[in-house]
């Protein structure tokens, strides 16, 4: 009986033991990534049946972080001028042994040089520009009247040409746009609109001084958030790899910034230039257009083109001889530019073919207009670089020979797996005796021939 209520007793506790709920992590695992697989999903398709409401939020949600954007910008472009006021003026001029005074020294002076910038600009740079803009409207009805002319010259000098159409045009729609009572009622339609501008302006200048202040807390903290950063890197990723990413980081940061900066100072360069030339030429506008060609000029390549255009046909309205001189001083300023002011200052900054610098002006420009066309040229210069690396990991693990890779002309090129490393790489062999990989090759095609002659006989 002992034995009967032992056995019983053992199979209650196996059938309990059955019945009991074990757990397993792997399944565990599986079943979280695949809910987190489903919510993801739905909310993906929420997202995109109701794009338009998405939008929105993307828009809100950008709008409502755009002080900390434009302070992080702030920041990005003084940090470098912030360094090289640290080193070069307190650090090597007076010796200022604390890093922390000399950071804030750095700072004060940099932003206060900027805003003092900015300042000068609006006293007396705008008022002159706003002045050349107003002569130029004023003298809108008298270059009317003198094309108006000319085309009524030319028709009694050539009398077979239709060309009155023109004059008629003219004379048309010129007293609608001088019209007393059509600029009364457009300036009424733009009151309204005058309204919305000031209030658009004083959130952005509330959002300007917010970003400031955000960009002096990144700027003094840099070295914690680099810190924070780092740890986080660390935290997830192995040793190794966040070693690589903090570096390709830096390597970027580098091609970005070095672009933007030197930009903006080689354009700097040839906007004051252009307007020392202009007032020595005696030229008209000269601060109005040294601007227009300052600013274009960072765009690569057609900057110089483009802002040739509008210069030219003020001047053309004014004097046609003095377009030529100015053609000419644009053309001289673009030589200096492309071939000694833009190598010194920004070298191969960017590393990219003049393929690349267009393609990236044009898809920059069609997307961003202005801004993409100058920030498409290092966007495109560091995923070039990001491509370039993951390119030599994986031909480094394949163990292809890089240079072997390389088309030159009037040479045929070989495939990729008769230059691998592979095949050219010493073996060490179990008789500590290098066997090169062409040698084993001849070993195995005789084998091959042996085999032959022995399976015929």
């Amino acid at each position: 009986m002992d034995i009967i209520n032992n056995e019983v007793m053992s199979l209650e506790k196996e059938e309990k033991k059955r019945n009991k709920f074990e757990s397993n992590k792997k399944y565990f695992t599986i079943c979280i990534y695949a809910f987190g697989l489903l919510v993801a999903g739905a909310i993906a398709i929420k997202l995109i049946f109701s794009w338009e409401d998405t939008t929105k939020g993307i828009g809100n949600f950008v709008s409502a972080l755009s002080p900390f954007l434009i302070g992080f910008f702030i920041a990005y472009l003084l940090n470098p001028a912030i360094k090289a006021v640290d080193y070069y003026i307190f650090n090597r001029i007076f010796h200022i042994k604390s890093r922390n005074i000399r950071e804030i020294l750095a700072m004060l002076v940099t932003y206060l040089l900027v805003i003092g910038l900015i300042i000068v600009s609006f006293v007396f740079l705008i008022p002159q520009i706003g002045e050349s803009i107003t002569d130029l409207i004023n003298r809108l009805p008298e270059w009317i009247n003198e094309t108006s002319l000319f085309l009524e010259s030319l028709t009694q000098k050539n009398p077979n040409a239709d060309l009155a159409w023109m004059g008629d045009l003219i004379n048309e729609n010129l007293p609608k746009i001088l019209d007393t009572e059509t600029i009364k009622q457009t300036v009424m339609s733009l009151v309204p609109q005058v309204i919305v501008t000031t209030m658009s302006v004083v959130k952005w200048v509330s959002n300007i001084i917010i970003a400031i202040i955000v960009s002096c807390y990144m700027i003094r903290d840099r070295h914690t958030l680099g810190t924070a950063m780092n740890r986080l890197l660390h935290a997830v990723v192995s040793p190794k790899r966040a070693d690589s990413i903090i570096k390709t980081a830096g390597t970027c940061n580098a091609i970005f910034s070095g672009f933007i900066s030197g930009k903006t100072l080689d354009s700097f360069i040839i906007g004051v230039l252009c307007f020392i030339f202009m007032s020595i030429l005696q030229l008209p506008y000269a601060l109005l257009i040294s601007l227009i060609v300052g600013i274009t000029n960072m765009i690569p390549y057609f900057g110089p083109f483009i802002g040739a255009v509008p210069g030219a046909l003020i001047i053309l309205l004014i004097s046609p001889i003095k377009v030529i001189v100015y053609l000419i001083l644009i053309l001289v300023l673009q030589q200096f530019d492309g071939l000694y002011l833009g190598p010194k200052i920004l070298g191969d900054s960017t590393g990219l073919r003049p393929i690349w610098i267009i393609f990236a002006i044009t898809i920059g420009g069609a997307m961003m207009g202005f801004i993409g066309m100058f920030l498409g040229v290092p966007c495109v210069a560091v995923i070039s670089y990001l491509m370039g690396e993951w390119i030599d990991k994986r031909l480094d693990k394949k163990e292809i020979d890089h240079d072997s890779l390389k088309i030159q002309p009037g040479k045929r090129s070989e495939s990729g797996w008769r230059q691998s490393k592979k095949y050219k790489k010493k073996r060490w062999s179990q008789n500590g005796i290098f066997i090169k990989a062409e040698e084993k090759k001849e070993n195995f095609e005789q084998d091959i021939e042996k085999n032959d002659g022995d399976s015929e006989k």
